[in-house]
């Protein structure tokens, strides 16, 4: 964003202030009820009773007293603040700073938690000045809390004042206080709130701060506004990345179901079986299982069964001694012996032969092994850690796998759901490794378009995380420099792809989502979309959408209205 474009100021009254279409942010809001889930962009949301918000209220506030219920809720709406302003940021990237901060505004009424009229609005980014006035109609909290204890004698937009205190304070980078000055539960006709600087509330502001506790999202420093550098803008946290300690990226409670199971199991000895559909992780698991157990300072050996031919295999497994077999000029340990004192993962171990699961038995029992060619017998201090795609159960009853082994093998089985029962992390993994496939590449990509979303969001992933990965990346590297994945980049290789979501349209009602199917793309000479033929397409779709609307539908497609119609232009396109 160039220097000239980091203030904006706007005020003298409400006819003054031009707020911008709200279109470009309700078209990222997507239902999808046969999932029972509601989209944000790419944050999950979900619709509330006011009558609930006012019982939860009322009772935090009667079981923990009104000071302590107050700061409980202001900083909900803190939290919520600051991830919209994160959202906002990318949503509105190369806007105006006036349009790019009244995101937020538009997106709590989006929410359907008030509608917000901008009374007086000056901002100044690189400076770190800002000053805003708002008048709140129809506020649901006030709404709620009016239900509840009628006429108040002090306001209680608390939830809202901390959203308002979350989101600036994001945008702007650091602390901006803001006050209710006016409220409905204290006999307003409507509620108002004015936010500035921390420090420009002088020593009372401590009263206002002590229900945020903003902590290290941003740091409080009182100094005089006069001197602050050009420079003052001091960094916010990012977004949330949403890795854990296991360096892993999920937040579902089916993906942290499974790192609670391998925290507990990790300190004991016990054998470890993982279960579950290919690419869902089972070997990463396996890694952060060793790294937590007494074991860490050992090997960690990985071997995928299916992948050595059968007559090699327990050579692998077990070692050879020189002149076994032809070839075996030296002898050689096995995984078992390079693992001692460690960990051995075994993947995909239904593919085991017979005789290997005898010997694998053994192993497991005795705690001793035999080369290939050699009768010696040598003791292995080694924990098994197992995976497997398929059902060792059914796999008995067959008669492909050896009983014994099974619940030799099964004694603290855990299953790692597939990326279509843990849908939540599907927005942190996409954004992750977009970011990763970037830097690798060495490209600037500012994110996905709102269809490339909502199709990720709703593909089935049949070959789970493994597939996600290859598939950004593949649409990093089609992806122009600078510029956003879009359904072109990321499904060029046959993909069933559905919508079954529904958008808000502009008079407020529902309707299904462009079914992804029907966007049929010309194929080139490699199998891929023409770029041409994508492009023409997309031009249509965002005009239609925009309903000829060039500056709507240049955003729609986040390029400039001038880009917008030199390329209508170049494809001969009406507008």
């Amino acid at each position: 964003m160039s220097a000239a474009d980091t203030s904006a100021k706007r005020g003298g009254g409400l006819g003054d202030v031009h707020v911008p279409e709200i279109h470009d942010l309700a078209n990222r809001l997507r239902f999808a009820p046969q999932q029972g889930r509601i989209w944000l962009d790419d944050q999950r949301m979900m619709l509330m009773h006011v009558s609930s918000l006012g019982a939860l209220r009322q009772e935090l506030i009667e079981s923990l007293g009104k000071e302590t219920a107050r700061g409980l809720i202001t900083r909900i709406g803190y939290q919520a603040g600051a991830s919209d302003a994160e959202m906002a940021k990318k949503l509105r990237s190369g806007s105006s700073t006036y349009d790019n901060f009244l995101a937020g505004p538009q997106l709590v009424s989006l929410e359907g938690i008030v509608h917000c009229e901008p009374i007086s609005l000056d901002i100044d980014v690189g400076k770190g000045r800002y000053f805003g006035d708002f008048r709140l109609i129809d506020c649901a909290e006030a709404e709620a809390h009016l239900a509840s204890y009628g006429i108040a004698d002090e306001p209680a937009c608390w939830m809202l004042v901390g959203y308002a205190c979350g989101y600036t304070s994001t945008f702007m980078g650091r602390p901006i206080l803001w006050r209710e000055t006016e409220c409905k539960c204290t006999g307003h006709s409507q509620c108002r709130v004015v936010g500035r600087p921390a420090e420009d509330w002088g020593e009372d502001a401590a009263d206002d701060l002590r229900f945020l506790q903003i902590g290290d999202f941003v740091k409080f420093n009182p100094t005089s506004p006069d001197k602050l550098p050009a420079t003052a803008r001091i960094a916010a946290r990012g977004p949330a990345s949403g890795e854990n300690d296991f360096g892993m990226v999920g937040i579902s409670s089916a993906f942290n179901s499974v790192c609670h199971l391998v925290k507990k199991v990790a300190p004991s000895e016990a054998t470890v079986l993982f279960l579950g559909e290919s690419g869902v992780g089972k070997e990463i698991f396996s890694h952060n299982l060793h790294r937590l157990s007494r074991r860490a300072d050992g090997p960690f050996v990985a071997v995928n069964c299916a992948s050595i031919p059968e007559q090699l295999i327990e050579s692998e497994l077990f070692g050879v001694e020189k002149g076994a077999f032809t070839g075996a000029t030296v002898s050689r340990p096995g995984r078992f012996e390079r693992a001692h004192g460690g960990s051995l993962f075994l993947d995909e171990i239904g593919t085991l032969s017979f005789t290997a699961q005898g010997k694998l038995l053994r192993a497991l029992q005795e705690g001793e092994i035999e080369r290939v060619g050699d009768h010696k017998v040598r003791k292995v201090d080694v924990r098994v850690i197992a995976a497997t795609n398929v059902n060792l159960r059914d796999a008995v009853k067959e008669g492909s796998f050896r009983e014994d082994l099974f619940y030799r093998l099964n004694v603290f089985p855990i299953r790692v759901p597939p990326l279509r029962d843990r849908r939540d992390d599907i927005p942190l993994l996409m954004n992750w490794f977009m970011r990763r496939s970037a830097a690798k590449h060495g490209k600037t990509i500012t994110g996905f378009r709102e269809r490339a979303v909502d199709a990720l969001i709703n593909y089935r992933w049949p070959g789970n995380i493994r597939e996600m990965e290859n598939l950004v990346e593949r649409a990093v590297i089609l992806a122009d420099e600078g510029g956003a994945l879009d359904l072109c980049h990321l499904f060029t290789t046959g993909e069933e792809v559905t919508s079954t979501t529904f958008v808000v349209q502009r008079d407020g009602a529902l309707s299904q989502s462009v079914d992804m199917d029907e966007i049929d793309f010309t194929q080139g000479p490699g199998g891929l979309p023409t770029l041409a033929d994508t492009e023409a397409r997309m031009l249509r779709l965002a005009l239609a959408e925009a309903k000829g609307n060039l500056s709507l539908a240049a955003r729609l497609l986040g390029i400039s209205r001038a880009t917008l119609a030199y390329r209508l232009k170049k494809y001969d396109i009406a507008s």
